[in-house]
């Protein structure tokens, strides 16, 4: 199977980084370090290769270095399906944010086309306990990761939807504005949910079967309560049209793509995850993230990059070592944080180990 591997990284005025130059082989990559000594800065700088605003969902100018604000830079050498790539993404003082490949200026959906990268962070261990929000950022994550255009239909969809809510507020009666406006969110409504029902099938199907220490997961959609839901472009503008009375009252769209939930249950003891324990539910996680991983790795040629923030941290010996061994068995270049190297001893051999620490606000960062 053919590579998909962060090589070569330096990180310029990022967060808690004034530079850093590292080297990386395809395997496992272990860094530890202790709390706040900058390890997440680290991988939030890798999420930034790939589409979108990063792990922290963080604005450009959040990112730079403080006190200097001289503005920030990443950059990396990438191996993808056996093309190498050189991919440049950072923000001057005030300026938006900016992405090369290979040279030159790019949209960030184009990263989509070259990298492939999921994660787990900490604040995700409530997903399931939280609002829909969230379930469905991570719904879309995961479907992005398949589709890289889920993007351009997502951010269609919004931008249409945020006229309609403006005409909504502002208590507009015209029925061809809403008309031109609904056509638009109906046709890339349809499109985001034909992907999402496709992505939930493909990670179902690598659930199915899977020899693996975490447990399974039934995943669906819902609609808010009293809805049904809508999937069809025809469907959808119907729903839109005939609910602009009761959304002029709210001012806002109460109906589409972006008010479905994702559900997930327990598998094997049918229970839905928002009533698992907390372990049960970050076991839910993590397999949802290896059958992620497992069905990109068959649609996209390359098993994707995998940033796991302190997802050790709750886990025994026993099921730290099986996701370890799923991680090489998969072929998956995973960057994994720590407070102690001890924590991925069951590794041995297979990874590279890099420690953090931080002194006077800037880390430093060494490999060992």
């Amino acid at each position: 199977m053919a590579a998909l591997a962060v090589h070569e990284l330096t990180v310029s005025h990022f967060r808690s980084y004034r530079l850093a130059r590292l080297a990386f082989g395809g395997g496992p990559v272990a860094v530890h370090g202790a709390n706040g000594a900058g390890k997440t800065n680290l991988l939030e700088a890798l999420s930034l290769l790939s589409p979108g605003r990063g792990m922290r969902r963080a604005r450009a100018d959040d990112l730079m270095r403080q006190p200097q604000g001289l503005g920030w830079k990443v950059s990396a050498l990438l191996e993808s399906l056996e093309q190498h790539h050189e991919v440049e993404t950072g923000a001057g003082q005030g300026g938006a944010r900016a992405t090369r490949i290979d040279g030159k200026a790019a949209p960030q959906l184009a990263l989509g086309r070259i990298v492939r990268m999921l994660w787990l962070v900490p604040a995700m261990d409530r997903l399931w306990l939280e609002g829909a929000e969230g379930r469905r950022r991570f719904l879309d994550r995961m479907t992005l990761s398949f589709e890289p255009a889920h993007g351009d239909a997502m951010l269609a969809y919004e931008k249409a939807m945020r006229e309609r809510n403006r005409l909504l507020r502002d208590q507009v009666s015209d029925a061809a504005w809403y008309r031109a406006l609904e056509s638009t969110m109906a046709r890339t409504g349809a499109t985001i949910m034909a992907n999402r029902r496709l992505t939930l099938l493909r990670v179902s199907r690598a659930l199915e079967g899977a020899t693996t220490a975490f447990p399974g997961a039934e995943l669906s959609l819902s609609a808010p309560e009293g809805q049904d839901i809508a999937e069809d472009e025809d469907t959808l503008a119907r729903a839109l049209a005939a609910g602009r009375r009761r959304d002029m009252a709210a001012g806002r769209s109460l109906s589409g793509p972006h008010r479905i939930d994702l559900q997930a249950v327990y598998a094997a003891k049918g229970v839905a995850a928002r009533q698992c324990s907390t372990g049960e539910q970050k076991a839910l996680l993590i397999s949802l993230i290896l059958a992620n991983a497992r069905a990109l790795a068959e649609d996209f040629g390359a098993p994707p990059i995998l940033l796991l923030d302190e997802v050790a941290a709750h886990l025994d010996a026993d099921r730290r070592a099986s996701l370890y061994d799923e991680i090489c068995a998969l072929g998956a270049q995973a960057f994994l944080t720590g407070t102690g190297r001890e924590l991925f001893d069951e590794l041995g051999e297979r990874a590279q180990f890099f420690e953090v620490g931080e002194a006077a606000g800037t880390s430093d960062i060494r490999q060992g």
